[in-house]
């Protein structure tokens, strides 16, 4: 049992230093936004980002340098965890801002998951399996 624990630690560490050699700084493939040297309209073509929070990226990299890792954005006052999802595959620490375009974003929501029946459905419908007459 001790030797299992040790090849499975061994391996986790195995996993864990892979993963930490591989450039972080790599910017995604198509289009991106170097959070680190984009200006604030650049900031503003990612998903749920307006002038204001694009701003707010630019005044907290002023106030404590560059952005480490791309989850360092949720530092930023106005990016929660699920902006942080949204605009993750198009933000890079490092590369060229590659972005052209605003990338537009769903509303929460807006997949038809609703609970809500849509009209003429038939959660509309009395339960019984017959409708009234009047």
């Amino acid at each position: 049992m001790k030797f299992a624990h040790r090849i499975a630690s061994r391996l986790a560490l195995a996993a864990v230093l892979l993963v930490a050699a591989l450039p972080a700084a790599a910017a995604p493939k198509g289009n991106a936004v170097n959070i680190n040297a984009a200006d604030a309209a650049q900031l503003a073509l990612l998903p749920r980002v307006g002038p204001s929070v694009a701003q707010k990226i630019i005044d907290y990299r002023k106030k404590n340098g560059p952005f480490k890792s791309t989850d360092d954005l949720m530092l930023v006052q106005g990016i929660g965890e699920k902006t942080y999802q949204l605009i993750k595959p198009y933000v890079a620490t490092a590369g060229e801002t590659t972005l052209k375009e605003k990338v537009k974003a769903g509303r929460p929501g807006s997949d038809k998951t609703s609970d809500k029946p849509e009209k003429g459905s038939d959660k509309d419908k009395p339960k019984g399996g017959k409708e009234s007459s009047r």
